[in-house]
């Protein structure tokens, strides 16, 4: 299913797109695309700095010992 958006611009942008032969909806759901890509790094960047954050709270110690565990090694 698909959406339709309409944005208000300049009538000089609007004879400068036509001019220049530039496909408004083209740039327009790139561009849209890519600001959504960035903001969904964004997110996970803060999602990885708080679980980095949690994990420095945890021993070493306890880290090795549940992936001996997950491992079945012996100590």
């Amino acid at each position: 299913m698909e959406s339709v958006i309409s944005v208000r611009i300049p009538t000089e942008l609007k004879a400068d797109l036509r001019r220049y032969g530039i496909e408004v909806s083209e740039v327009t759901r790139k561009a849209l695309e890519e600001e959504v890509r960035r903001r969904e790094r964004e997110e996970l960047r803060g999602m990885a700095e708080e679980l980095g954050e949690f994990l420095e709270k945890i021993p070493r110690e306890r880290i090795v010992e549940g992936i001996r565990e997950d491992r079945g090694s012996p100590r």
